[in-house]
């Protein structure tokens, strides 16, 4: 029962699925974190499910941009625009703090949303669909999901409130980390013997960059800056499935 609840917490969050509702406490948060990384799962199994139809190439890239959209319901969007406002103002650590509190969205958000979207779909109508691809991509959105979790249990917190905060104090951070340390490697391992080599490369680099950004720009990590994090990930393992394929790689 609590492994149920434990996922329901984490789609609940992080999806736009419906799922039974639970009232969190320390049982059923204590591993949310783990349970993350399924959502990527649906998402792939669904992205699939889009490139296996036969559907005009450019309905296809279109499905392939909206569908994880739809299934998060643009949590993570929210948090790239948000990142994308607070590092575009220039201001010190607490005014990009602030900003990221901001429920208005900014002209450099917008700007960086639809400039997402427009590279997002061209890169998606460059991908040539098999069941290969397919599995790839799904491996791919599970650990970035898995190294978002890890590195809300491993990094440094922003600040001592929000939604990041909330499941990194809920969780038992060394058995967290431990379990999505080797559900990552494996991971890896697999997308490498798949030829997806690229893709591994492209979350380990983002995984470094978001670090990097999130310590020296804002002190730590927040909710808006994973999903920064996830977003950017997503879309250059994407480009790197696409070189892949162009390279004769996949």
């Amino acid at each position: 029962m609590i492994v149920l609840q434990t996922m329901a917490v984490a789609f609940a969050m992080f999806s736009a699925l419906p799922v039974p509702q639970f009232t969190w406490n320390s049982k059923n948060m204590r591993y949310a974190l783990c349970a993350f990384p399924l959502i990527g799962g649906v998402i792939g199994v669904l992205w699939s499910l889009c490139g296996a139809l036969p559907l005009p190439d450019m309905i296809r890239a279109g499905g392939f941009c909206l569908i994880p959209v739809l299934v998060t319901g643009g949590i993570h969007l929210d948090g790239y625009a948000d990142t994308s406002d607070a590092l575009s103002s220039y201001g010190d650590r607490e005014k990009k703090l602030e900003i990221l509190k901001d429920p208005r969205c900014g002209a450099f958000a917008v700007i960086r949303l639809c400039t997402y979207f427009l590279a997002y779909f061209c890169v998606a109508f460059c991908i040539r669909f098999s069941l290969r691809v397919g599995l790839c991509w799904t491996l791919a959105l599970v650990l970035e999901r898995g190294l978002s979790g890890l590195a809300v249990a491993a990094f440094p917190m922003a600040k001592n409130t929000g939604l990041a905060h909330t499941f990194a104090t809920a969780a038992d951070r060394e058995s967290v980390q431990k379990i999505l340390i080797v559900l990552s490697v494996l991971l890896a391992a697999a997308l490498i013997a798949l030829g997806g080599g690229a893709l591994v490369a492209a979350a380990l680099l983002m995984l470094w960059r978001y670090h990097h950004v999130a310590v020296k720009e804002f002190g730590g990590i927040t909710g808006d800056l994973a999903g920064w994090f996830l977003q950017k990930a997503e879309f250059w393992m994407l480009a790197a499935l696409a070189a892949s394929q162009w390279g004769g790689i996949l």
